[in-house]
């Protein structure tokens, strides 16, 4: 791999919210990890792990004052990294809005990730109480994006 497309890849890794990329070509594999503590190596294949420092730890206060904020009821997570739609189409209606009775299996939302749209299935039925993202928000892996009671 041309060595100004791989310094590219660790530029746009490290400004970015992405904490690992892999690309497989023709002459190579490199996989570029964004992590604490983990050294660079390479390894048998043609790769590469690369570190950034991360934030810093958050105060146990802080935590605390978090973890009281959290709305009551049954979070719906993000299975993915990607875009976060409410609708299956810009001008269509919403999948779910407040107070929509859903059924576990319904699908709540739509997540695009790489150009695919996933369809994103409640698993709980019950009474949406809260929608904790917006329409075109990037939303990370485990990010609660509905509460339902």
């Amino acid at each position: 791999m041309d060595l100004r497309k791989l310094k590219t890849l660790i530029d746009l890794v490290s400004e970015s919210n992405v904490s690992e990329l892999e690309i497989t070509e023709a002459e190579g594999k490199v996989r570029i990890v964004k992590a604490s503590c983990a050294p660079m190596m390479m390894q048998p294949q043609p790769a590469v792990t690369l570190t950034a420092p991360t934030a810093p730890a958050i105060a146990p206060a802080v935590v605390a004052d978090a973890v009281e904020s959290e709305p009551a009821g049954h979070a719906v997570k993000s299975p993915m990294v990607g875009t976060f739609y409410r609708s299956s189409s810009p001008g269509a209606n919403p999948f779910v809005e407040v107070g929509s009775e859903i059924r576990e299996g319904d699908t709540i939302c739509i997540i695009e990730a790489m150009k695919i749209l996933n369809e994103i299935e409640c698993d709980k039925s019950g009474t949406v109480t809260k929608i904790l993202s917006d329409n075109g928000q990037a939303v990370e892996y485990g990010q609660a994006l509905f509460i339902i009671e």
